[in-house]
């Protein structure tokens, strides 16, 4: 089992295909096992590298609160591309992924050679709301665990696209969180996920960062689309894809529209055709 000792954890990754890297960060509710559609496509054209981030085994899961914060998150990333020897890469990611993506790219711009964001960003606005209703999860999560809370989870507004489109893709969703660790998901809930910065504070950063950058979010993903209005406005070398009714875990709900439109982006970077302006 590969797994890298790095900012005082073990994080799993697998590596998979030969070819410029490209780093895929996973979500809240999901493990890296939630990019294999681009594994399985990208790797015929670049080095796929997937991980756990602390918190989901078999990554180490920290008992601290005090081990967990987006900063933290994005120095395991860091960290993780200097042990495999990656000094440049194509870096994306997936909700609270995306996020840690996102502020990698405004880290360590000298590595991001392009970012790829992919339904980032909530809890940048309505706050009001967005917070009590986290607060709500972790502590339905300390009470009854993820093995009751996952089907109930995965039928909210901006996952249910997935069950009518795939069901067993959904059921396969559903399974992988319901093994997730209670004791890992709290402390991201509450250290990550309430207390990471809005995007909307992030604008002075987000101008200087004059990298090609693929925003993609669903039409039905309520929260997600005014921080994706956001980061498309103030990042210089922005593009921004919505898909059609569609909600969250848009690589898993289209992916053959996905990764078409990925393999696009990338293409245009490496042909400089990308505008940045």
């Amino acid at each position: 089992m590969p797994g890298a000792k790095v900012n005082g954890v073990n994080l799993y990754y697998e590596v998979t295909g030969d070819g410029f890297p490209l780093v895929l960060s996973h979500e809240f509710a999901g493990t890296y096992k939630s990019w294999e559609p681009q594994v399985r496509f990208f790797s015929r054209r670049y080095q796929v590298v997937t991980y756990n981030h602390r918190g989901f085994p078999p990554s180490d899961v920290p008992e601290k609160a005090s081990d967990y914060s987006q900063d933290i998150l994005v120095e395991d990333l860091y960290q993780l591309l200097r042990h495999l020897g990656i000094k440049e890469a194509y870096v994306g990611g997936c909700s609270m992924g995306g996020n840690i993506a996102l502020n990698f790219g405004i880290a360590h711009p000298e590595m991001t050679r392009a970012l790829i964001i992919v339904s980032a960003g909530a809890g940048s606005t309505g706050r009001d709301t967005f917070v009590p209703k986290l607060e709500g999860m972790a502590q339905q999560v300390e009470k009854v665990g993820w093995k009751v809370l996952a089907e109930q989870y995965a039928q909210e507004p901006n996952r249910i696209q997935l069950k009518k489109k795939d069901p067993r893709g959904w059921q396969e969703f559903v399974d992988d969180l319901a093994a997730h660790s209670n004791e890992g998901s709290v402390p991201l809930i509450r250290e990550v996920i309430i207390k990471r910065p809005p995007v909307s504070e992030l604008e002075a950063r987000l101008k200087r960062l004059k990298i090609p950058a693929l925003i993609m979010i669903g039409d039905e993903d309520e929260m997600c689309l005014d921080p994706a209005l956001i980061m498309k406005k103030h990042l210089p070398g922005a593009g921004l894809l919505v898909f059609p009714q569609s909600g969250h875990a848009i690589n898993l709900e289209e992916p053959d529209i996905f990764n078409r439109a990925l393999l696009d982006f990338l293409t245009a970077v490496e042909a400089g055709k990308w505008v940045i302006r």
